[in-house]
C-alpha cells in the first residue's frame, strides 16, 4: 500500500474517495461555494492506494490556530477527511495512515493535532482525547422569562448596546471579525481561516444556508456579538451558535432570541459547561439540556513542547509517567510550574500520576479534570494529594470550548 500527500491531479480522486467511505455522494457545487471540502489544503490531503493503484483511504489535515490556557495561541493541525472504503476496512489501512500522518505532523514541527470524532471509540487508540465538550439547551418561549437581578449583583447596571437583525449575505465581515476577537480569548476555540468565510465552505453561519443574524453593537456602535439563526418547522428558533466577547452581550443575545415573535420554542445549540444562561430564567427548569457531547479532540505530538505552551493558574510540581502505546513511546517529565509558565523535562524520579498519552489530551485545555479520570480508572494516582493537586494544576481560567466544525 502506498500513502501519499494529494497533488491537484488527483484531488478529484481524494474527493471522490472520501465521500464513497462514507456511502455519499459530493454534492452539487452551488454559487457563493459551501462544499465542506474546499477549503481542504492540497497538500495536506493524505491519499492511501493499493499495490494496484486503487485508492482506498483518505485522511487531510487543515491549518488552524488553537487557543490554550492564558489565551496563547498556537498552531494545530485540524484531523478531517479520515476514510476508509467498506471494502478495505480491519486490513489496517486507517492505522496506516493515522501513524503516517502523525510522523508528517512532526515532520512539519508541530506539536499538537485535533479533531471532530465521528465515532467516539475509533480515535482514542491512536492517541486523541476528548478535551471540550458542548451541549443543546432548549427553551419554552413562555417560560423564558428572564430573572430579577439581586440587589448589589448588578441589577443597578444598565444594559448597553443594541441588536439588529440582518441578512447573513449583509454580515461577512463582521461576523469574521467578531468571531476572531472571541477565539482569541477563548480556550479551546479554533481560527476560521479567511479563505473558509471566503469559500464559504462549513456549517451555518458560513454556509451559503439562508440564516438571519442578530448583531450586537457596544455603545459606541462596534459589533462585539452575533447570533445566526433561523426559524423551522413548529416555530422553533435554532439558533447555530451564539458569539460574544462576553457574558453581557450573550445575555442581551439570548433575551432578543427568547423574545421574537411568532416563536415556540428557541434551541441554543454548542452552549459551553456551565454557562450561567440556565441561571438567568426565573424558572431555572425552562432551559432543557441535551446533545451532551465530546467536541474538540486533543492529541499531543510533542509531550514537553506542550505542557510548555500553555497558561498556568497555580504553581507546583508533578510527574508525569505517560505512555503513547499507538506510537510505542514511553516518557516520563517532571512539569514545574511557577509563576504562570511551566517546565517541563525528562527525570526518573517516582511518578506521581500514570496516564495515556489520550488522556493528557483530554486534561490539557482544563475541561477534563484529572481526579475524574483516577475515578474512572483511566489514570493511576500514585499517592492521595496527587489527583488534587494535578486538578489545580491543569485548571483554565474558564471552561474550554470548540464551535468550529470542520
Amino acid at each position: 500500500m502506498e500513502i501519499r500527500s494529494t497533488t491537484d491531479d488527483d484531488f478529484d480522486v481524494f474527493v471522490d474517495t472520501v465521500h464513497a467511505a462514507f456511502g455519499r455522494f459530493p454534492e452539487t457545487p452551488v454559487e457563493g461555494g459551501g462544499l465542506w471540502w474546499s477549503a481542504l489544503e492540497t497538500d495536506r490531503c493524505l491519499l492511501a492506494r493499493t499495490a494496484e493503484g486503487r485508492p482506498v483511504g483518505t485522511a487531510a489535515a487543515h491549518s488552524f490556530e488553537l487557543t490554550l490556557p492564558g489565551e496563547i495561541l498556537v498552531p494545530a493541525s485540524g484531523v478531517t477527511a479520515v476514510g476508509v472504503l467498506p471494502s478495505h476496512r480491519r486490513q489496517g489501512v486507517l492505522s496506516a495512515m493515522m501513524r503516517h500522518q502523525l510522523a508528517e505532523l512532526r515532520a512539519r514541527g508541530e506539536f499538537l493535532s485535533v479533531l471532530l470524532a465521528s465515532e467516539a471509540p475509533i480515535y482514542g487508540r491512536f492517541g486523541y482525547g476528548p478535551a471540550t465538550y458542548t451541549a443543546r439547551l432548549t427553551v419554552p418561549r413562555h417560560r423564558g422569562a428572564p430573572t430579577v437581578p439581586r440587589a448589589g449583583a448588578g441589577a443597578d447596571t444598565p444594559e448597553t448596546g443594541a441588536v439588529e437583525v440582518l441578512r447573513r449575505t449583509e454580515c461577512g465581515e463582521v461576523l469574521e471579525e467578531v468571531y476572531d476577537r472571541y477565539r482569541r480569548a477563548q480556550p479551546g476555540a479554533l481560527s476560521r481561516p479567511h479563505r473558509w468565510w471566503t469559500l464559504r465552505a462549513g456549517q451555518p453561519p458560513i454556509s451559503p444556508a439562508p440564516r438571519h443574524v442578530a448583531v450586537h453593537r457596544d455603545a459606541d456602535g462596534v459589533p462585539d456579538g452575533y447570533a445566526s439563526y433561523s426559524i423551522g418547522e413548529s416555530q422553533t428558533l435554532t439558533v447555530d451558535e451564539t458569539i460574544a466577547t462576553d457574558d453581557a452581550v450573550f445575555t442581551a443575545l439570548a433575551r432578543f432570541v427568547l423574545g421574537h415573535d411568532l416563536v415556540s420554542q428557541v434551541v441554543f445549540k454548542h452552549v459551553p459547561p456551565g454557562h450561567p444562561l440556565r441561571w438567568q430564567f426565573a424558572d431555572f427548569r425552562a432551559g432543557d439540556v441535551s446533545g451532551d457531547t465530546d467536541w474538540l479532540w486533543v492529541r499531543l505530538l510533542d509531550v514537553p513542547r506542550t505542557l510548555t505552551a500553555r497558561g498556568w493558574f497555580t504553581d507546583g510540581e508533578l510527574v508525569l509517567d505517560v505512555e503513547d502505546p499507538f506510537l510505542r513511546e514511553h516518557g516520563r517529565y517532571l512539569l514545574t510550574v511557577r509563576d504562570g509558565k511551566a517546565d517541563c523535562v525528562p527525570t526518573d524520579r517516582e511518578p506521581d500520576l500514570s496516564l495515556d498519552v489520550r488522556d493528557l489530551g483530554s486534561v490539557y485545555l482544563g475541561g477534563t479534570a484529572p481526579s475524574t479520570l483516577v475515578r474512572a480508572g483511566h489514570i493511576r494516582a500514585h499517592h492521595p494529594e496527587a489527583a488534587t493537586l494535578a486538578d489545580a494544576l491543569f485548571r483554565a481560567e474558564r471552561s474550554p470550548h470548540c464551535l468550529h466544525w470542520f
